[in-house]
């Protein structure tokens, strides 16, 4: 069976991430019976989880992981760092950029990130389990996919069923480079010209602290 599930090449942008969304839980209904925990990424990819969870009668929660910035070019991602402190370096970016004590620092800096992150959102919404049960992680798109790969080894460490990974649009050669951290992969969009996440949007504005701990309020937990 084919893991990796590609709907089209379109580069047609998504309205906000409350379309992609949508559109994203129209593809996954056929999961909609089964006993299914919703992880974003903060911060954007919680508006595309909140929208699935939704759709899919699911728990929702937050799964954390950050990507390391290059040098003066922090939206560049050249690595991330899962919340166990795991470390993934692009093998192609981290290359340009050797320098072993900035790769510390950045690491160190972004982990500080993530222990403020889990303080501030775990007083909303204890930890769900995720052990036996089919776990889709989804964010508003994927770039070199660093990101969505450490937050893949975190959720694998606590054993789920099944893991899917979901997203509105990302390039090809990354989906490709994740088939062997996820059981499945679900893509709305692959366009052949890919700069940045942004530019598959019309609407693209910041996702905020209040604006997940919102999401994660006005959920509720079903098991």
């Amino acid at each position: 069976m084919e893991k990796i599930h590609i709907i089209s090449n379109s580069s047609q942008p998504f309205k906000d991430r409350i379309e992609a969304g949508r559109l994203l839980a129209q593809e996954l209904k056929k999961y909609g019976e089964q006993d299914i925990v919703v992880l974003g990424i903060p911060r954007g990819g919680m508006v595309v989880a909140d929208e699935l969870a939704r759709a899919l009668e699911a728990d929702l929660d937050i799964v954390l992981s950050r990507k390391l910035g290059a040098p003066g070019n922090p939206e560049l991602a050249i690595g991330a760092v899962a919340e166990g402190g795991k470390l993934f370096l692009h093998e192609v970016l981290s290359g340009r950029f050797s320098d072993n004590d900035y790769i510390k620092k950045e690491k160190a800096h972004q982990l500080a990130e993530i222990q403020r992150r889990i303080e501030h959102y775990r007083v909303i919404r204890p930890k769900v389990k995720l052990t036996g049960k089919t776990v889709v992680v989804t964010d508003d798109g994927l770039a070199t996919g660093a990101t969505m790969q450490a937050a893949l080894w975190a959720i694998r460490q606590e054993r789920p069923k099944k893991l899917i990974v979901a997203v509105p649009v990302a390039p090809e050669d990354t989906v490709r480079k994740l088939a062997d951290d996820a059981d499945e992969i679900l893509v709305l969009r692959t366009p052949m010209f890919f700069a940045a996440v942004g530019q598959f949007y019309t609407h693209f504005g910041q996702t905020d602290d209040e604006e997940v701990l919102s999401i994660l309020k006005n959920r509720p937990t079903n098991k």
